[in-house]
């Protein structure tokens, strides 16, 4: 089984997907932070430099190719980071969840950003240069840059000059 990600072909065979999660299960446990995105480079995902990505961190172990991390961005203790869900399209009365297809949508983190303690950041989302997301957040859509993000789901709070 394969899928496209801009303008490349991507494996998703069992073993490759099972490396994916051992070194993800490594990663979240990993200190220092350089150790966690150097793991992180190896599955797949784009991490900048200065980045900092604290332990404890989930990123998409089904895609981690679809995460792409800027220079300078922090990612802080407990924070989640997708970039699949399930396209409900076709979804109908009678059907189970499992039976829809993923849908593959790439996140961005865009440079100096800082992603507080326990966000959540959902598929297909941008947050913008030096955006701040409050701890907690759940993030369901394009934040803009230099602005402060908070709640659930999470809403442009202050807008920096």
């Amino acid at each position: 089984m394969a899928y496209a990600l801009k303008d490349k072909i991507v494996a998703t065979g069992s073993i490759r997907g099972t490396i994916n999660r051992i070194l993800n299960v490594i990663a979240f446990l990993s200190i220092p932070h350089q150790v966690t995105n150097f793991i992180h480079r190896l599955r797949g995902v784009h991490v900048g430099k200065k980045a900092h990505i604290a332990k404890y961190v989930y990123i998409d172990d089904r895609n981690p190719e679809a995460v792409w991390i800027g220079d300078g961005v922090a990612v802080c203790a407990g924070s989640r980071i997708l970039a699949h869900q399930r396209d409900l399209t076709n979804y109908k009365k009678g059907m189970w969840g499992m039976q829809n297809p993923l849908k593959i949508m790439p996140v961005r983190l865009e440079d100096g950003c800082h992603i507080g303690i326990g966000a959540t950041i959902l598929p297909g989302v941008t947050v913008g240069k030096g955006a701040i997301i409050a701890a907690g957040a759940v993030v369901s859509k394009d934040v803009p840059p230099y602005c402060v993000a908070a709640g659930v789901p999470a809403k442009v709070v202050k807008e920096f000059d």
